[in-house]
């Protein structure tokens, strides 16, 4: 059977063996090479009184979050796309 992908589909390199990780949206393990990783960031206080503090030139801390999304539920919510085999192509 031909391979779709030189990678296999996975980041790792050549590193061995990677460590799991949960996907959040529906609990699956995924080696962490081959999970979507997205970074997203949270304020401490609500939109409305931050919007305030960023117009009074006050710093309003945010706390970084990462979401692990398996290649399933990546694509079910737009993170990645489906490409054709022209495009997933590297030279």
């Amino acid at each position: 059977m031909p391979k779709k992908r030189k990678s296999g589909g996975r980041s790792k390199g050549s590193k061995g063996r990677d460590e799991y990780v949960a996907c959040s949206m529906c609990g699956k393990r995924v080696p962490r090479g081959k999970a979507k990783r997205r970074t997203r960031y949270k304020t401490l206080v609500d939109y409305q009184i931050g919007r305030e503090l960023r117009r009074q030139k006050v710093y309003v801390p945010r706390i970084p979050e990462i979401v692990y999304y398996c290649v399933n539920c990546a694509v079910h919510r737009g993170v990645v796309h489906i490409r054709s085999k022209d495009e997933r192509k590297h030279y």
